[in-house]
Formats: C-alpha cells, structure tokens, sequence
C-alpha cells in the first residue's frame, strides 16, 4: 500500500499582489554604467585581469567559458549585467538552480522579488504565490512537450510575453499517433494540465512588464545555453497544484545534457562558479566525467582549463597543498573540495558577487580595448 501523500488542492493559493516583496529590481539592479564606476580594491583587481585575459583567449580558441551562479547573483540584481556579457559575447553558458530562475523572472513579470519567509512560513503563506506556481509550472510542461530544457522554457515565456496552449485536438492526435514516445506523454502531460486547470486554449498573454531585465530572456534571444538544475522540492514552484514532476525531470534532464555538452568543449577554457556551494560542483564533476569518458575514446583531452570559485567564505587552507585532513572544517567545504579533484587549474577568490562580476566586466572591457 503506497504512503498517503499531502493534497496540493487543498491549498490557498494568494496572488503575487497580495506579497510583500523584499528587492525591487528597479532599485538594486547592476548593469554596464553602474559596474563601470564601481571601485575595485586593487589585490581583486590584478587577479580578474589575469582571469579576463583567460577568458578572452579562450573564446578565440572557440573553446567554452561556461558561468554557473546561485540564486543570490540574481537576487543582488545582477541579472542586467549577465545579460551584458552575453552581449559582449563573454559568455558561452550560463547555469543556475532553480531559485535562479525564480528570483529572474518574477523580477521580469512584476520587477520585485524575495519574501519574507520567517513571518510567511508561520502563516503558510510562503511560496504559495498563483502566479509564480501557475506560470512557470504550464511553462515546464509546455516545454516539456515543445522538446526545451528548463531554462529556455521560462526564456521563452519572458521573451514571447505568453505562451502558446495547443488545442486538445493538436494533443489528442498526437497521443493516439506514432510519434515518439516523449512526444506522445508530455502531449498527455499537456493535456491533462489543460483539463484539470482549465487552461484556455491558443494564446494566453502572459504581460512582463520589466522583461528588459531578465537574464534567461536575453540568453534565449541571443541562441545562448541558460539552463536550469533544479533539486525537487527545493524551490516555491513545487507548492502548486499545477506542478509536474515529469515535466520537471524532462526540461531538467535537457539542460543538464547541454551542460554537459559545454564542458565537453573545456579544453583551454574557463569555468565561474559563483556562490554556489552545492549545485555547481555537484553537476560539474558529473559532466566532466562524462565528456572526459567520451574525449578519451576520440584521443582528446580535457586538462588544460580554469575553474575561478568565488564566494563569501574566507580562504582557511591552501588546495594547492592537496586536501585538508578530514578533521579539519576545510574538508567538508564542497564548492573547493569537489573542484579541487578534478584536474584543472583551480583559483578561489574571496569576494561579493556583485563586486567581482562588476570587477571582471571592468577588466573585460580594458583587455577588449587594449587587444
């Protein structure tokens, strides 16, 4: 007998007007001309021009220069300026988890973001928001059924200001036909999402009226890889009614396979993990495996790349020296023990998001100029 599981329908589920917001991104957004007056502290300064350099030689040998981020880089209203560097054309990928996506398009839907979870959890309000739940789940499964990863079915929503509900004919045909499997069960996703929800069908406008500052748009429009990994039950999506995980293991699974796709293409380029502690190092040593097995097999390698860790935390063992003993705290650090294993180049600096990708922009562009 399977385990009685909790009823999402008995949810109250309160409209995004109703919450209070804590960042507008209005107020705390990044872009070129506020980056450009931001002072840097010179120890900062001297290694991002080393790590500019890299970048920029790496992309004329056509090899990846790949930036995987936690949601706070979007939540210090860096999105803006990720969309810069893409751009410029600095960036060849960018990944995040699925607080990432969150945090950047209800800045694009509604320009705020970030609740009060403290007073929110104690009234069962948090992250029980309609629209939040509603949108991004019916754009995973339409995603899903349209074959996209997890990010560009969101960059996609952002970009076209809607989405695009197939007819029940459309899915109905598509069920009962010889199209591939995938096919025929996301269109049986789509189609009981469209029934059970009552979801019209054709064009629903989905108006954001502050797209302008979405990085997942501005990498969807620009053909640039944004993808998207989120863990399930992790994020305020998984709240709603309308959530499949189906559709959330099939996007996922896409853009996880695209990553993996970029750092096949590592050798003799870079990799920005930035703030986060977990998802970045968890899928990279998958992924680097995974292209590293099949490079083998054709007599290629992958060795001769960078990896740039950044966060908060203060330096407290040297992992050039080899890895701390496992009674030392250091041990158990995964953003620099999991990197420090894989073979490449490792450099960790300590240091705000914001201060070194505004750092790194600045370098950028004196090293574009200069060559």
């Amino acid at each position: 007998m399977s385990p009685v599981q909790f009823d999402r329908n008995k949810i109250h589920y309160a409209s995004l007007k109703e919450r209070k917001n804590l960042i507008s991104i209005q107020d705390s957004f990044l872009g070129e001309s506020e980056c450009a007056s931001m002072p840097i502290v010179e120890p900062l300064k001297e290694k991002l021009e080393i790590i500019a350099s890299q970048m920029l030689k790496s992309l004329e040998l056509h090899s990846s220069v790949m930036c995987s981020f936690g949601a706070h880089t979007i939540k210090n209203g860096l999105g803006p300026l990720l969309a810069d560097y893409m751009k410029q054309g600095w960036l060849t990928h960018l990944s995040t988890n699925g607080a990432g996506i969150i945090h950047d398009w209800e800045f694009a839907y509604q320009g705020y973001s970030s609740e009060d979870v403290r007073e929110n959890v104690k009234e069962g309000r948090f992250g029980t928001w309609e629209e939040t739940g509603k949108y991004l789940n019916l754009a995973l499964v339409i995603g899903a059924f349209e074959g996209r990863g997890y990010g560009s079915s969101i960059g996609s929503m952002i970009t076209s200001q809607g989405l695009l509900i197939p007819h029940k004919e459309e899915l109905t045909s598509i069920i009962n036909s010889t199209a591939p499997s995938w096919k025929r069960a996301t269109a049986i996703d789509l189609l009981e999402t469209i029934e059970e929800h009552h979801i019209p069908q054709g064009w629903l406008s989905i108006p954001h009226k502050a797209s302008s500052f979405s990085a997942q748009s501005v990498a969807f429009s620009h053909n640039i890889p944004f993808t998207g990994h989120p863990m399930f039950g992790h994020d305020i999506i998984y709240t709603h009614k309308m959530n499949k995980g189906s559709s959330i293991g099939r996007t996922a699974e896409r853009d996880f396979l695209t990553f993996v796709e970029g750092v096949s293409h590592l050798e003799g380029g870079v990799y920005l993990s930035i703030g986060s502690a977990v998802m970045s190092p968890m899928i990279f040593e998958k992924a680097l495996s995974m292209a590293r097995n099949v490079a083998l097999q054709e007599g290629r390698s992958i060795e001769n790349c960078s990896i740039i860790v950044v966060d908060l935390m203060e330096e407290t063992w040297n992992w050039k020296q080899g890895e701390p003993p496992k009674e030392n705290p250091a041990y158990y650090q995964r953003f620099m023990k999991t990197f420090n294993r894989m073979g490449c180049d490792l450099t960790y600096i300590c240091a705000d998001n914001r201060m070194f990708l505004c750092g790194l922009y600045q370098a950028l562009l004196k090293e574009s100029h200069e060559t």
